[in-house]
């Protein structure tokens, strides 16, 4: 059976009954196993979400797409960018830019989504690519952060690598917003990893807060290898003269033959 795409009203009503599942995709692929998966949401570039096949593979995944806010323009640049993707089919937008930001796109009706915690974007002012909210001020801070979050008109925010005793008082006291947990716990609203992660298809950083359930690395590696030894045996055929075989070609009728050699210089003078 095939699923709808769930609305920000149903998120919003399953806030405090289960917790959602979310994954950061790149590919068509992982759209299609994500749906056959279950998965509730996901986030995904512009490109992808406006994927010709994407919602045939994907009819039930709600989609947040995004632009760093350092290359989006002003406001209403991000206004333009919210419109264009809401109407390529994506679902939401996240915004790491501004509170100011995010009231402009909520007040039309944009289903924003902030960010807060380890913001990439922004963490030289959190000291680096590290834990936030491990003091008591620095909690409270995060905590006022996803106030002025809700109050501004986003329906979510993502908070990450934030401990979790802080992110799931937070999450409790939040009336409307949805805190989406990225390393901050199971007391949020929704769980969220890369799909690269989850897949073990890189050999670089791992993060703490990601679990590889699969070792596609090692396959890719072995799937080099092997594509290595195609191409080398395909060379050492065509040097030894084993392709291309017979029933590789196509040949041509004998006679059909004799009259095309007979058109050609000098076939009058061959024996």
């Amino acid at each position: 059976m095939t699923r709808k795409v769930p609305t920000v009203a149903d998120l919003r009503a399953a806030k405090g009954k289960r917790q959602l599942t979310m994954l950061r995709i790149f590919t068509l692929e992982e759209a299609a196993a994500a749906e056959q998966a279950g998965i509730d949401i996901v986030s995904a570039p512009i490109e992808l979400v406006a994927h010709p096949q994407y919602r045939e593979v994907a009819p039930g995944l709600f989609s947040m797409t995004g632009v760093d806010h350092r290359e989006a323009g002003t406001r209403d640049d991000y206004m333009r960018f919210a419109g264009r993707a809401l109407m390529a089919g994506a679902d939401a937008l996240y915004c790491s830019g501004s509170i100011d930001t995010v009231r402009h796109l909520a007040d039309e009706h944009i289903p924003v989504v902030g960010h807060v915690g380890l913001v990439p974007s922004r963490n030289t002012w959190t000291g680096g690519f590290r834990a936030v909210g491990k003091t008591a001020d620095a909690a409270l801070v995060l905590y006022e952060e996803c106030r002025a979050y809700e109050q501004a008109g986003a329906f979510a925010v993502e908070i990450e690598v934030v401990p979790p005793e802080v992110a799931t008082e937070i999450a409790r006291r939040m009336d409307r917003l949805l805190l989406w947990s990225m390393g901050s716990g199971a007391g949020c609203d929704v769980q969220y990893l890369f799909a690269m992660d989850i897949l073990g298809d890189h050999t670089d950083h791992m993060p703490r807060h990601s679990k590889v359930y699969r070792n596609f690395a090692a396959e890719y590696a072995r799937l080099q290898q092997e594509r290595i030894a195609a191409f080398r045996e395909f060379r050492k055929d065509v040097e030894s003269g084993a392709f291309p075989e017979d029933r590789h070609l196509v040949r041509m009728d004998r006679a059909e033959l004799a009259t095309f050699l007979s058109y050609l210089p000098g076939a009058e003078s061959a024996p």
